[in-house]
């Protein structure tokens, strides 16, 4: 019986090595495709230990095995979350990121990265995210695109540019980091204080709220339409008004808020503003989300397993 050679400590180290220098890009092409965190860490977790059992003398690249075997197992994970997705109890909503360290997420590009827009992606079929993904955050030639998807570099030229329409029917000019910022911040102050009619300044009338709780208590279970509704609605939540600590963050290279009662965080939001004032707002409750946002903040110093107002 023949037995393949055990792989020597330096070829372990070596592994590791060249894995380490290309988890963040992993990790940000599986996240953008999937909108979640801890599933685009359970897909760079796979991808390492298949990475490790692989004979890498063959690899000619690297990064584009591990890229390809990334979006791969990324697509895969997609299909079977959107069956689970249409369980979910009220709407859903990407989970965050903070993004403080990295502030692109390991592409070369802060491409496809906004909650607002990962949450337009979640509209395309799993492959056409990962096109559009691979292609504009990330900067893949069509070939090498066409090469990861098992398709013909014409067909991926076709599904990037649908996805390039169907993102841009779906969203809005926005405003820059300083202006978004400011909007945020004003929003927060108002709410705190129960200023309904300055938070009908900020929101624009066809302004929406979406709040992703899966089904908890007091979180609404259906988007709320309208300036005067989200604004009434906003100064009127108990969960947090007042007493709420508000904390600015960086999440998905952008300001968020995360909100803490009695010391523990509870609530993350986010805006999305065009010059026209805030459009649309995006509310996480799902504690495991919550919890997902926090775990993120040390996403890359975690060990390989082998085999009034808003405060800074």
């Amino acid at each position: 019986m023949h037995l393949e050679p055990s792989p020597t400590t330096s070829d372990l180290d070596e592994a590791v090595a060249v894995f380490v220098q290309h988890r963040a890009r992993l990790f940000g092409i599986a996240y953008r495709v999937l909108g979640s965190a801890v599933e685009a860490e359970d897909v760079v977790q796979e991808v390492w230990l298949r990475w490790q059992k692989t004979d890498r003398s063959v690899v000619l690249s690297p990064v584009a095995f591990l890229s390809s075997a990334t979006t791969r197992l990324a697509i895969n994970v997609a299909q079977s979350a959107r069956v689970r997705r249409e369980t979910y109890i009220g709407p859903w909503l990407p989970e965050p990121v903070d993004t403080s360290s990295d502030p692109e997420v390991g592409a070369e590009r802060a491409e496809a990265l906004e909650m607002a827009l990962l949450l337009v992606l979640e509209k395309l079929s799993p492959t056409e995210r990962a096109a559009y993904v691979l292609r504009e955050a990330f900067d893949y030639g069509y070939p090498e695109i066409a090469e990861i998807l098992q398709l013909s570099p014409v067909n991926v030229r076709k599904i990037v540019s649908r996805a390039r329409r169907h993102l841009a029917d779906e969203q809005r000019e926005t405003v820059d980091a300083a202006e978004h910022r400011r909007l945020l911040n004003a929003f927060v102050s108002a709410a705190q204080t129960g200023d309904v009619a300055s938070l009908e300044a900020l929101l624009t009338p066809d302004a929406v709220s979406l709040s992703d709780g899966n089904g908890i208590r007091g979180c609404a279970r259906v988007p709320v339409l309208g300036r005067a509704r989200v604004a009434a609605l906003t100064s009127a939540w108990p969960r947090f008004w007042p007493g709420g600590d508000a904390r600015l963050v960086d999440a998905n290279g952008s300001a968020g808020v995360l909100i803490h009662r009695d010391g523990e965080p509870v609530t993350f939001l986010t805006i999305v503003a065009s010059k026209e004032g805030i459009h649309k707002l995006l509310w996480v409750f799902n504690p495991s989300k919550i919890a997902a946002f926090l775990a993120s903040r040390s996403r890359f110093s975690t060990a390989l397993v082998p085999a009034a107002g808003v405060s800074d």
